[in-house]
């Protein structure tokens, strides 16, 4: 997805006002599914995973460095998909995803 319509879509999104720790824990357990069925192959689970930190990357503080921001947010989607890391349950997570993600590079 090019960078404009990525915005297109974050906009959307924001617009509608889905909750981001619903609609990841949904997405997370859809995929885990479709692989499982078969129907998900390994490289359209990549894909997925790239459109989530290109969609990350536009709110990306700028006190970060673009490059460990992408090796982390990719790192720990890589660890979410592969059952390594869980969501914790309810909105309250949701501050830990996003920030916790980040919390090598914001101390250096």
């Amino acid at each position: 997805m090019d960078t404009r319509a990525g915005k297109e879509v974050h906009d959307l999104i924001g617009f509608v006002g889905l909750r981001a720790h619903a609609t990841a824990v949904g997405l997370l357990q859809l995929s885990a599914e479709l692989v499982k069925a078969g129907v998900l192959q390994e490289d359209a689970v990549t894909r997925i995973k790239a459109a989530i930190a290109d969609e990350l990357e536009l709110s990306r503080p700028s006190t970060v460095s673009k490059a460990e921001f992408d090796r982390t947010t990719r790192r720990r989607l890589d660890r979410l998909f592969a059952g390594d890391e869980k969501l914790a349950p309810g909105p309250a997570a949701e501050p830990a995803i996003e920030t916790g993600a980040h919390a090598a590079e914001r101390s250096s």
